[in-house]
């Protein structure tokens, strides 16, 4: 018989009787304030999780947990963080584990990208790219990771992006972070397969948020195209023929946490048209 999965609940963790099925749980998303993120937190909620979200603008945060706050079937709790600093993130999870209590869902979700020839690319934002997409969930992952052991279960999701299983021009050490994340992602799927801790990447393509907002407008400014040109290039490279929305993206990570879901570990699971099939 196969073995099943037995996680050991926290003081919180009761679904009997319930119909929401991380009731219970703490997740903790980071970049949790905008496009991704916070549509994130918004599925986890509604799945019954207590969710803190982190990030580095303050009032982002605030203005998002008041959003999230009215239709929110778990608690929402907000933290501002640097996930690049240790410390940053040290004293966000002790704030965020004094409300809520110990973080059973981490998703790695803050990011950054920068565009530029690689000849262009300078040693500084090279080692920012890695910092923010790489550096920022291995440090995240690694101070959660004995309270998930301590409780014989938990969910790891990095949001890597199309650019961690193929090649686009102009961001080499955006790719160069995506595919470490995927590796990442891979490596800790098997260490923690036998403790009740699943690891899964998601991996959205062109998005409908304020990064591929910046990019369209960035592209239009160079080339003489409109906005609304340089958006619909974006959208072509999906077989769709048109921009991911964030909310699918978070309807991927909410499966991938639900507890049927615990014989899915180590993917790198593309939510994008097709286009990596294509």
């Amino acid at each position: 018989m196969a073995n099943q999965e037995k996680p050991k609940p926290s003081a919180r963790h009761d679904t009997a009787g319930s119909a929401l099925p991380l009731s219970g749980r703490h997740a903790l998303v980071t970049g949790g304030g905008r496009g991704i993120g916070v549509a994130i937190a918004s599925t986890l909620l509604a799945l019954g999780a207590d969710v803190t979200i982190v990030g580095r603008d303050k009032g982002v945060l605030l203005n998002a947990t008041g959003r999230l706050a009215a239709r929110a079937a778990g608690r929402i709790a907000a933290e501002s963080c640097d996930v690049t600093s240790l410390d940053s993130i040290a004293a966000a999870l002790t704030a965020a584990t004094q409300r809520l209590g110990d973080v059973h869902i981490l998703v790695n979700n803050a990011g950054a990208v920068r565009s530029a020839p690689f000849e262009k690319t300078d040693l500084a934002a090279w080692n920012d790219a890695l910092a923010v997409n790489l550096t920022g969930a291995y440090l995240c992952t690694q101070i959660v990771m004995p309270g998930m052991r301590a409780a014989g279960w938990g969910r790891i999701i990095n949001v890597a992006s199309t650019a961690g299983l193929k090649g686009y021009r102009y961001v080499a050490a955006y790719c160069a972070a995506k595919h470490g994340l995927v590796g990442l992602t891979r490596a800790l799927a098997v260490e923690l397969a036998r403790a009740g801790i699943t690891v899964n990447a998601v991996c959205p393509g062109y998005t409908d948020t304020e990064m591929v907002r910046d990019a369209a407008g960035k592209i239009a400014a160079k080339t003489g195209r409109s906005v609304e040109q340089a958006r619909a290039e974006l959208a072509s490279a999906n077989p769709q023929g048109r921009l991911i929305t964030p909310e699918e993206v978070a309807h991927a990570v909410g499966w991938l946490c639900l507890p049927p879901s615990a014989g899915i570990t180590g993917q790198a699971l593309p939510i994008d048209g097709g286009e990596t099939v294509a």
